[in-house]
């Protein structure tokens, strides 16, 4: 399984489960977060998610080895959902949503706490997205969500330079919400998702509901123009060289 999920006290726990590679996200794992974080939003006894990483990294991102078999061979299968599937229901998503950030989160290992509730890191993880050292475009619409989540200039760094953020760097810009000594990341993520957790639901989503809504179309618009941008970008030279050195050194 390349998703664990766990229940307790109305809290589900999703622990995202390719350590070998980092839990970077491959077409199968994008489809089985899609599924159940639906499967989440439905279910009447299911009150909050937290979404996890096991081994010692959150999310390596995209899987660029498999990203690099989909640009160069036209028989690739893609998954059902995909990683446009994910986002849509991420952000759709009406319960609480916590980020327990435990290692290296990279790319949308990354972006995804645009869509965090309440985001927690271990003190040893870092952030890094590396869209410019890909040769491609912003993702997630993280081109919209970081500029008001960490501010103009905070967010350009983090997009432009492909440099790794510290913990104390991502608590001070407001990416994360708390920073945790590594074995007490989950026991605090959890205790702050049982206090939600035991909150009426109509509630809990009510209040969610409130925060989105006034900016869900500019999501979805930012989505689209990044959507855009991506396809002009991947497959261009400096995305092939880029590709190309990553899988020399997974060689």
């Amino acid at each position: 399984m390349t998703l664990l999920i766990e229940d307790n006290n109305r809290v589900r726990t999703l622990t995202l489960n390719r350590p070998e590679a980092l839990n970077a996200f491959n077409e199968a794992l994008y489809d089985e977060t899609t599924i159940a974080l639906r499967a989440a939003a439905e279910d009447p006894d299911v009150a909050v998610v937290l979404l996890t990483g096991a081994g010692r990294a959150f999310s390596a991102g995209n899987d660029l080895v498999e990203m690099q078999t989909r640009i160069t061979n036209p028989e690739f299968t893609p998954g059902e959902h995909g990683f446009y599937g994910m986002i849509e229901v991420i952000a759709d998503f009406p319960k609480p949503l916590i980020c327990a950030v435990n290692g290296v989160g990279v790319g949308v290992g990354c972006t995804i706490l645009g869509y965090a509730d309440l985001a927690f890191m271990s003190s040893t993880a870092r952030l890094k997205c590396p869209f410019t050292s890909l040769g491609v475009a912003p993702e997630a619409a993280s081109s919209y969500l970081m500029p008001r989540l960490v501010g103009r200039q905070n967010a350009a760094w983090l997009l432009m330079s492909s440099e790794w953020l510290s913990a104390a760097e991502a608590l001070e810009m407001g990416l994360v919400w708390k920073v945790c000594e590594p074995d007490e990341l989950l026991s605090e993520a959890r205790r702050h998702a049982e206090i939600l957790a035991a909150k009426p639901i109509s509630s809990l989503v009510a209040v969610k509901q409130a925060m989105v809504a006034p900016i869900r179309d500019q999501i979805s618009a930012a989505v689209e123009r990044e959507k855009a941008l991506f396809v002009e970008l991947v497959g261009a030279a400096a995305n092939v060289d880029a590709l190309a050195q990553f899988a020399d050194r997974k060689r």
